[in-house]
């Protein structure tokens, strides 16, 4: 077993993954897994660079996890950046920031990396379940960009798309700084014009209808499941491989697209970072499985932070 250190950090939030690993036998026993909602990517669309605010409170949480890291004792720390930080002028400030404080450098990842951590991280322990059918789509939602990969037990084909939850509710909910509570239908189709856009993009070189699965990943599709099951609060234990259907996410889309501010915060397994990005990412979700013709979507709490912590073990052998 090697112990490793995965982190991940996105447009929307940041996250860390210490873990001992063993490539041969598939085995990941997770000692520690911890998100912060840093929103990095705040403004980039607009602006082009990282707001001073978005790079301090990404660092704090850079300083949070390098106790965690160093109390675990991880042999190896790997941290992949992804969508804001690849769109960013001045992503050296970041880049300096985060060497100073974890003693290691971001690697500003493709879009086409991105997808293949996050097919490793989702579907290595679904290999062998007899109900669910390959070939996989794995489809990870993301603040900046979306990722979808189809493949069986290796990935065939991937691509990103820079439409995430993040970026879309920036690009046509703000108005003078302001989230529009609810958006108008007008604001709403303007999204959907987006995401069609993406997935005619993204058909170019994944056969999305090919699926037989659909496994969707990250916080917008996380907490679509926690209000699908009405939980009390987020539990990763009841939303990992729990399975929501095409009738259910559509409609919970729609009222979360209704809905005031106060409304979702109301929501007992809401992060409060989500608040007002969740409406713009499930609508992704819910054209992603129109498009494809799925059925249902099987959730996963394992994603692209996994597949960096089983690349990070691999690399140490």
């Amino acid at each position: 077993m090697t112990r490793v250190a995965a982190v991940d950090c996105g447009t929307n939030s940041i996250r860390l993954l210490v873990a001992d690993v063993h490539p041969d036998t598939g085995e990941l026993v997770e000692l520690d897994r911890r998100m912060t909602i840093v929103r990095l990517g705040q403004g980039v669309d607009r602006t082009g660079r990282l707001a001073p605010e978005a790079l301090e409170r990404t660092f704090a949480a850079c300083r949070e996890y390098a106790s965690v890291i160093e109390e675990h004792g991880a042999e190896r720390v790997r941290f992949v950046a992804t969508s804001a930080s690849r769109d960013a002028e001045n992503r050296d400030d970041f880049v300096r920031g985060v060497v100073d404080i974890l003693g290691v450098e971001p690697e500003v990842v493709t879009g086409d990396q991105e997808a293949e951590f996050s097919f490793t991280g989702a579907t290595r322990e679904l290999t062998g379940r007899a109900d669910l059918k390959r070939p996989y789509l794995v489809v990870d939602i993301g603040g900046g960009s979306t990722e979808f990969v189809v493949g069986e037990e290796h990935v065939r084909a991937a691509r990103s798309v820079d439409v995430g939850c993040v970026r879309m509710t920036e690009r046509h909910l703000v108005r003078d700084g302001v989230v529009s509570d609810p958006p108008s239908a007008a604001q709403v189709a303007a999204i959907r014009a987006d995401i069609e856009a993406a997935l005619d993009l993204a058909e170019e070189t994944v056969p999305l209808r090919e699926a037989r699965t659909l496994v969707g990943l990250a916080g917008s599709v996380t907490t679509v499941s926690a209000i699908a099951q009405d939980l009390p609060e987020y539990d990763s234990g009841r939303i990992h491989h729990s399975r929501i259907t095409l009738d259910r996410v559509r409609e919970i889309t729609e009222w979360l697209l209704r809905s005031t501010h106060a409304e979702r915060a109301a929501v007992p397994s809401m992060h409060p970072g989500r608040v007002d990005v969740i409406g713009a990412g499930a609508l992704v979700l819910l054209a992603i499985m129109e498009r494809v013709g799925a059925d249902e979507v099987v959730v996963s709490e394992h994603d692209i932070l996994d597949g960096i912590a089983w690349s990070c073990a691999s690399e140490a052998r």
